[in-house]
């Protein structure tokens, strides 16, 4: 649990004193999930590899292309989740978890090269047709491949999920595009087998090219978002609301200016906390410590930062749309 309490003093002649209590939880390292999709990446690389050698298909070859991509985003995502468990030190006092966001718009960016140059290799065998060769392994190869990414890539959404971790989600979701492609060039091919038709082989590589930068476009804006300070979501500012709903009291205690922002996997929350003029520092503090134990409880994770402010001074609602 970490906070901090900006105290204002609710007497009018005494001077704004603050305290800081707790500190930031200790990160928790994940770049174990990195190394999981480097491994993944490197044995897909290499079966795909084969598999677009011994066919000749440009379809299987597109494939191979985009687990190139997964290689090097995930290889960045291991540098963003080191990054970004370091402590906060004096030029970080937030800490280092927007490094998250970094690796997510970088693989975003990896997705969008990948498929021009999928989509530029299938136009170039419409214009230079060729069957592909031993299709019956190489789809087998690509299969197997396949299936090591989906397994890899959900449990990277089921961590990236339960850690609220940007880089996980994102190296998750694009190892789960890469099997939604990797089925669409297996059907693709797999057409080319039974029909004889050259054109299907490179018609399903563009498709999978289009399907990558829809994929592209969407981590590189949700990762925009967090680079924004994105508020929590719809459902966990609720809980927060029902928490201060539960304190507040007509006439003497209520709150405004209350924000929420997500950076990386760590949560943030300021607050004024309004309170009777005639309060002691000591009783206001003791309110605002009291709402932030119970706003910690419904977010473990939440870092609260509250001012306290004299429910009749004017200048106590100067801020409050800031």
């Amino acid at each position: 649990m970490a906070r901090v309490t900006n105290v204002t003093s609710t007497e009018k002649a005494s001077p704004m004193r603050e305290t800081i209590a707790g500190r930031y939880a200790a990160p928790v390292d994940l770049s174990k999930f990195a190394w999981l999709s480097i491994a993944a990446a490197v044995v897909t690389i290499v079966l795909k590899s084969g598999a677009a050698w011994l066919t000749g298909s440009v379809g299987l070859l597109s494939d191979a292309l985009e687990s190139v991509v997964n290689l090097v985003a995930a290889i960045f995502a291991l540098v963003a989740l080191k990054v970004s468990i370091k402590p906060p030190d004096s030029n970080h006092p937030f800490g280092h978890s927007k490094a998250e966001y970094f690796s997510a718009a970088f693989e975003g960016i990896m997705i969008f090269v990948a498929a021009v140059v999928i989509i530029y290799s299938a136009v170039e065998r419409i214009l230079n047709p060729r069957m592909p060769e031993h299709l019956g392994f190489g789809l087998l190869i690509s299969v197997v491949a396949s299936l090591i990414n989906g397994g890899v890539g959900f449990l990277l959404i089921r961590a990236g999920k339960q850690r609220r971790s940007a880089t996980l989600s994102a190296d998750g979701r694009h190892l789960m595009t890469d099997v939604v492609t990797s089925v669409a060039v297996i059907i693709g091919v797999g057409l080319v087998a039974l029909t004889n038709l050259q054109v299907l082989d490179p018609i399903v590589a563009i498709l999978a090219g289009i399907n990558i930068l829809w994929t592209g476009w969407r981590l590189i804006r949700s990762s925009s978002e967090g680079l924004m300070d994105i508020a929590l979501p719809p459902e966990d500012e609720a809980k927060i609301e029902g928490v201060l709903d539960r304190f507040r009291a007509d006439g003497e205690i209520d709150f405004h200016a209350v924000r929420t922002r997500e950076s990386g996997n760590r949560r943030f929350m300021e607050m004024h906390v309004l309170v009777p003029d005639e309060w002691s520092v000591k009783r206001a503090h003791d309110l605002a410590e009291d709402v932030i134990d119970e706003l910690v409880k419904v977010e473990p994770d939440l870092r609260v930062s509250a001012h306290l402010e004299p429910k009749s001074d004017p200048r106590s609602y100067e801020d409050i749309d800031i």
